[in-house]
């Protein structure tokens, strides 16, 4: 078992996040990367824009990260037993490319409450200040829910350029990761990520979010997966496991679902961005 220890579980309520978490080999990693690349080959476009979304439902390598039992093991230790996949998204930042995250809290637009869920960020590829790894506001997700600027400003990788103003990014804290590591955070805990000034691609595979079988979805519909334990309160509609690597039921699966996903991200917009 992988049970957060004390220390960590202190780190997560203190700061609002914790890492680094050793879940897997760079070995592995880069065989999740080729998949990625393979999806990436064979289907080009498939994976842009807001079709970074849900990829775990059409790649069997990403399926296995999303119900990993180190992963599912930490997760547990902050949200408890009973636990849903409800969404995953990969955060790719290709060398020269401008790419950025504005500063921001998860909990603002994605439509989870209660706050009993929680986002793990796992590294494909090494992620670090050079290349753009992400920096928590620590402690931030104590207070109350921000106000956000919309910002649709170009090279923000988040829906709306959803911008948190007055953050003081030379107190907050990289997480630096290594290819196999991950890090958990606080749907309420502020952070962003800088440009990849590297030569090589900055690959992050994000389970945003697990969830708590308590929690609702206020904003719309989403389809979830049980990862652990029993759902007994039954507020989403349950979805398979993918079928094998880009099956076509899964792909029409995974175009439904960031339909649907798109509605929650936008609610309430008269604007739409690229993701």
């Amino acid at each position: 078992m992988s049970y957060l220890s004390a220390n960590q579980l202190k780190q997560y309520n203190d700061k609002g996040f914790v890492s680094p978490i050793d879940i897997f080999s760079k070995n592995r990693a880069n065989e999740i990367r080729k998949e990625i690349e393979l999806i990436e080959e064979k289907m080009p476009g498939e994976l842009n824009k807001s079709g970074r979304y849900n990829a775990h439902l059409i790649s069997p390598l990403l399926d296995d990260v999303t119900h990993n039992s180190k992963i599912l093991d930490a997760v547990q230790s902050v949200i408890g037993k009973n636990i849903l996949v409800c969404g995953t998204t990969l955060f790719i930042k290709n060398a020269n490319e401008k790419g950025f995250v504005s500063y921001h809290q998860d909990a603002k637009y994605i439509g989870l409450k209660p706050y009993n869920w929680v986002t793990a960020w796992v590294a494909i590829t090494d992620s670090n200040e050079h290349n753009g790894c992400m920096r928590m506001w620590s402690g931030s997700h104590k207070g109350s829910l921000k106000n956000h600027k919309q910002m649709f400003n170009k090279g923000n990788l988040l829906t709306r350029g959803q911008t948190v103003n007055n953050v003081p990014t030379d107190k907050t804290t990289p997480l630096i990761l290594k290819a196999g590591q991950m890090s958990l955070h606080h749907p309420m805990v502020v952070h962003g990520s800088d440009l990849n000034k590297s030569n090589d691609r900055r690959i992050g595979f994000v389970i945003q979010s697990y969830i708590s079988t308590s929690v609702k979805q206020v904003l719309g519909k989403n389809g979830v997966q049980i990862a652990r334990g029993n759902d007994q309160f039954r507020y989403h509609n349950v979805i398979k496991r993918t079928s094998g690597f880009l099956n076509n039921d899964d792909i029409k699966l995974k175009l439904k679902e960031n339909s649907d996903l798109q509605k929650i991200f936008y609610r309430g917009s008269e604007k739409k961005g690229e993701y």
